[in-house]
């Protein structure tokens, strides 16, 4: 919300928190209004003063608090991608958050609980997608720029291949509890990002059909 007061945003900040610590702890389907009232001492009045669309969309504010999450569970590593050993170490970073999740994804949860055709939750995960992906793709020019990721590489074609085998293997984690999918997933995807890819058949430079030797 726009115009809010100091103390107005802290109310609905308080609001969202003590709603997303509660939900993470109870489950989203198990948690009802007055269980977030009785959790952050706000009157009824308040909630629907900051959420006149009551439950879903303080669900939709959750959401986004938890999305904001997946990013800055990253870091610092996302936002220096500037060397294999920072890769590595943003790598560890991802699957731990994941293995320490388990089946249980608080996303994934909220959003199937709010209208999937609303605007606003198709905004929520796109923001999350353009600023994961571009995050990714810094890594990757920074990379190229330093002659340690062979220019052959799209960046923006790879941030979107790392992050698509990153919830691939998530959705596996999640019906399974087994983390190797995600693992070897996201390893084999970065090790292809160390090496220039394979020339396509029949493609030699110049343009012109070489001849068997």
């Amino acid at each position: 919300m726009t115009g809010l007061s100091a103390k107005g945003a802290a109310t609905r900040a308080r609001l969202v928190e003590g709603a997303s610590e509660l939900m993470r702890a109870e489950g989203v389907v198990n948690t009802t209004l007055d269980d977030v009232l009785a959790r952050t001492g706000t009157s009824k009045g308040q909630l629907f003063h900051y959420f006149p669309g009551g439950r879903e969309e303080l669900l939709l504010a959750i959401a986004e608090l938890e999305a904001a999450r997946v990013l800055s569970d990253q870091e610092p590593h996302l936002s220096r991608l500037d060397s294999w050993p920072a890769w590595d170490a943003w790598r560890h970073a991802v699957v731990s958050r994941y293995k320490a999740q388990g089946p249980d994804c608080p996303l994934h949860a909220l959003m199937v609980q709010v209208n999937v055709s609303s605007p606003g939750s198709h905004a929520v995960i796109i923001e999350l997608m353009r600023a994961w992906e571009q995050a990714l793709r810094d890594g990757i020019e920074t990379m190229q720029a330093t002659g340690q990721i062979d220019r052959s590489h799209n960046p923006a074609a790879a941030a979107k291949a790392i992050v698509a085998v990153i919830q691939g293997g998530v959705q596996v984690l999640m019906a399974t509890g087994d983390a190797q999918h995600l693992e070897t997933a996201l390893d084999l995807t970065l090790a292809g990002l160390k090496t220039p890819p394979e020339p396509r058949a029949g493609h030699h430079s110049g343009g012109r059909q070489g001849l068997p030797r």
